[in-house]
């Protein structure tokens, strides 16, 4: 029989108030790299409310300024933009021991992204992270030996390869279908492989995109929600398209 006091839900901060944010993956990096039991203050958030007209939604401005030392060329202001509207949402946490705890309900959300003082270096590090992308790590060998003697079949395995027509018909049939499964890249670099399909061609169709990176379709959903707008209609409806800020990184880029 299971200990009631572990199944129970902690409640106690069930009723206190936490904002959510989602922020750019560097962020999130510089942020894991501070030691957990570090004192370090993570950044500042600087609230602005213009007294003139205080009942204007507009004037109130929300900004964040990051603190400590954090990675070369990530940017140090960003601009929060506040969700007027969204799903009712409560934020729990699960100890080691399995107890489960409310630690609050959400009452503001907040989409994070880089200070217009500092869009020039948020573009700078995009076209560093792009062209680090693009080295190739591969590393090609001359073999010594150009008889093929390296690639003849050992002793022993003659016996192993089948001279058989229909098994070579079949060992030669491709194997990727559309039943493979897809393996994930890392986010970082997918995104660098995206910047550049959009600086081949400005809209892409998600199947497109499928294709050219053999990536999940749901994956990529999410990284083309942050990066790109979805033309519902006009001449290139059903298809995705960079930000504008995003398209005047890859165009003064292009302009070096």
């Amino acid at each position: 029989m299971e200990d009631d006091q572990n199944t129970n839900l902690e409640t106690a901060r069930a009723d206190r108030s936490v904002w959510l944010m989602k922020c750019p993956l560097v962020v999130a990096k510089s942020w894991q790299a501070i030691p957990p039991d570090s004192q370090q203050n993570l950044s500042k958030v600087v609230v602005s409310l213009d007294p003139l007209h205080p009942e204007d939604p507009s004037s109130l401005q929300f900004s964040m300024e990051m603190a400590g030392g954090e990675i070369a060329n990530v940017p140090k202001s960003y601009s929060l933009n506040m969700f007027k509207d969204f799903v009712p949402m409560c934020i729990f946490s699960e100890a080691n021991q399995g107890k489960v705890a409310m630690e609050g309900k959400v009452e503001h959300k907040f989409d994070m992204k880089p200070h217009n003082k500092n869009m020039e270096e948020y573009r700078k590090m995009c076209r560093e992270r792009t062209n680090k992308s693009m080295v190739k790590n591969r590393q090609i060998q001359v073999i010594d030996n150009d008889r093929g003697m390296h690639m003849r079949p050992m002793p022993g395995m003659i016996g192993l390869i089948s001279t058989n027509s229909k098994e070579k018909k079949k060992a030669s049939a491709p194997v990727k279908g559309p039943e493979v499964k897809r393996t994930r890249r890392d986010r970082g670099e997918l995104e660098d492989i995206m910047f550049k399909l959009f600086e081949r061609q400005p809209n892409w169709a998600l199947k497109q995109l499928v294709i050219e990176t053999d990536q999940p379709a749901q994956f990529l959903k999410e990284i083309l929600n942050d990066l790109c707008v979805y033309n519902k209609r006009g001449t290139n409806q059903g298809t995705y398209e960079l930000k504008p800020e995003y398209k005047k990184s890859i165009e003064d880029a292009d302009a070096e």
